[in-house]
């Protein structure tokens, strides 16, 4: 979230490898602004010659000279930087995938023994500082632990790192602790806007890392709260269980485990929503999209539904939010060249409006009109063309939805089909232009978009309330 505002934002989905329907590893976030902020977006490649040698944030005062050996990477930054890059999600040249952050909570027993630090790093700074230095995802944890063991950080963030072979889970405690674990090859996470982790383990690296302080933190600071006997529980430690959790929170992780693990009876308030789950089948990118849309259908809480009321409807935040700026779905596959592996799934604005659109990212430039995003409201840009539509159809939902799960439906199929394509070719030896393949798609996106936006202010416009039906 941006510094010192007081809403929080963003919700995380991670699902290993054997919980995907390809093996691939999935990291998938919405990057969400604050209650009435909207924050344009825009897909970029960052070339080593583009790379800040010597790093200054905006919102602290923190600087730092860079390694002289970065690679290139794929980001998602803001499109006007008055608060810095944020740079948010990306992939690199090596193949390591990250997303960053997830605005996580705490608690004053952590602030009190190790406070925030002013002049530190956040969610601003994480993916220009880690992404393109490093090799494998466990590299990513280790650096960014050891700028946060350094340094400190003047926020609560979790942050995703992922390559082929595993995904980790880093959250920052206080202003210089952290701890990661690796997400078990056959769950899915879910990570909304708490400290998540409910198990940790010591001395086992394999599977949990942390700075070396952290063992003697908890136990000089009287953290640990579990009963004797049953482990480590790093929710009840570092995290928080306040009425807010219950609203904002819990629901979002309750709403996500009751699509992907629909025989388990949980309660939307409770603190004891499981970190990851072994879903009931294997997970999928559109299954990802629709979590990540997720408004609580067909239960008293949907605030476009039949079945609540206005209390009820208003109980919950949804993880379809107005207030999306961008969502990556980072997919890394399985034995697959090194151009193809990673693919990134971007969609803008609110999620239950748009489309994911998939893209290479082993190229040296993106779409113009996906990149090309200023503060000038325009439909030549993916972003305000989404902001659009949603602006337009979230007064009549039921209206549109028809429309919107066709354009959704349809665009997603092409990109399947894409990749499918390219994979083709390369196992047949041909030379693939993977630029031109996302200008491709990109042309394909921006041409179904505009026809969406046409229908839907068709269809606003006659149900305008000031219609009327007779006519000369």
């Amino acid at each position: 979230m941006r510094k010192r505002e007081s809403a929080d934002s963003c919700t995380t989905i991670l699902v290993g490898k054997n919980a995907s329907y390809d093996g691939s590893t999935i990291v998938a976030r919405t990057e969400d602004s604050q209650n009435g902020v909207f924050t344009p977006k825009k897909l970029i490649v960052v070339k080593p010659e583009d790379q800040p040698r010597h790093y200054k944030s905006v919102l602290s005062t923190f600087e730092i000279d860079l390694p002289g050996n970065p690679v290139r990477y794929t980001a998602v930054p803001d499109a006007i930087p008055k608060d810095g890059i944020w740079g948010e999600a990306g992939i690199n040249v090596y193949n390591v995938a990250m997303s960053e952050t997830e605005t996580i909570t705490t608690n004053s027993r952590v602030l009190g023994a190790d406070p925030l630090v002013e002049s530190g790093i956040g969610e601003e700074d994480m993916l220009t500082l880690v992404l393109p230095y490093v090799k494998t995802a466990r590299e990513g944890v280790l650096r960014l632990g050891k700028i946060l063991e350094e340094y400190g950080t003047y926020e609560s963030n979790g942050i995703a790192i992922s390559d082929v072979n595993e995904i980790w889970w880093l959250e920052t405690i206080g202003g210089h602790h952290w701890m990661a674990r690796r997400v078990p090859d056959d769950a899915y996470v879910t990570n909304p806007n708490q400290l998540g982790s409910d198990y940790f383990e010591f001395g086992n690296p394999d599977e949990f890392l942390c700075d070396p302080d952290l063992e003697h933190f908890v136990t000089e600071y009287h953290l640990i709260l579990d009963q004797e006997g049953k482990g480590f529980n790093p929710r009840y430690a570092f995290g928080s269980q306040k009425d807010k959790d219950r609203h904002y929170n819990t629901p979002r992780a309750w709403a996500i485990q009751r699509f992907l693990n629909p025989e388990i009876e949980q309660d939307p308030r409770s603190f004891e929503i499981p970190w990851c789950q072994k879903p009931y089948r294997k997970v999928t990118i559109e299954d990802v999209k629709y979590i990540l849309s997720n408004h609580y259908q067909d239960t008293i809480y949907d605030p476009y539904g039949p079945e609540g009321d206005h209390v009820s409807q208003r109980t919950f935040r949804t993880i379809g939010i107005n207030r999306t700026s961008q969502t990556a779905i980072l997919q890394l596959r399985p034995n697959k060249p090194q151009e193809t592996t990673g693919i990134q799934w971007i969609s803008y604005g609110s999620m239950p409006y748009n489309t994911a659109v998939p893209f290479f990212t082993q190229v040296d430039t993106t779409p113009d009109y996906f990149a090309n995003t200023t503060a000038k409201v325009t439909t030549d840009s993916f972003y305000w063309a989404n902001r659009i539509i949603a602006g337009l159809a979230d007064s009549h939902y039921a209206h549109h939805v028809g429309d919107l799960d066709d354009y959704q439906e349809t665009t997603m199929a092409w990109g399947h089909a894409r990749i499918k394509k390219v994979d083709r070719a390369l196992a047949a030896g041909e030379t693939v232009d993977f630029e031109a393949e996302n200008q491709a798609m990109s042309d394909q996106i921006q041409e179904a978009t505009d026809q969406l936006l046409d229908k839907i202010l068709l269809d606003a416009s006659n149900l305008m309330t000031n219609h009327f039906s007779l006519s000369d």
